[in-house]
């Protein structure tokens, strides 16, 4: 029953899942305080004196502005979540998974798992083969 309850923690779905949620619940939250208090005045400083910031307005109406400087913010935003998920979360994983890891599975190549793939296909044709001609 460990083993499984094992096996079932280790698989890569289970990760994924945990860093949907961790990613928007906690991380998110921090990353957005910082790009709004420190990285958007930075950016609507390139901005010159628009009082709306980094980007341009199409006509007249405020309602036409373009704002690139909230674009950049969020490519930011997502740039340093998917840092510290990266850093925070797949590395240590990756190093328990290959910790625990057996001898076998670390030896096994995709090319030795392809063959023996192959030898079982081919053994399964013959069997199904000598069963025709039996018959």
């Amino acid at each position: 029953m460990l083993k499984g309850f094992k096996e079932f923690l280790l698989r890569g779905n289970v990760l994924d899942l945990a860093v949907a949620v961790v990613v928007g619940a906690a991380f998110t939250a921090i990353v957005t305080a910082f790009t709004e208090n420190i990285v958007n005045p930075l950016v609507a400083s390139l901005g010159g004196s628009n009082d709306m910031g980094f980007g341009f307005q199409i006509t007249d109406s405020p309602e036409t502005f373009v704002n690139v400087g909230a674009v950049l913010s969020a490519v930011i935003n997502f740039v340093l979540i998917a840092a510290v998920v990266y850093f925070v979360l797949i590395v240590p994983f990756n190093s328990v998974k290959e910790r625990f890891m057996t001898e076998e599975e670390k030896e096994a190549t995709d090319i030795e798992l392809l063959t023996e793939i192959r030898n079982l296909l081919a053994d399964a044709n013959a069997d199904a083969n000598s069963t025709r001609v039996e018959s």
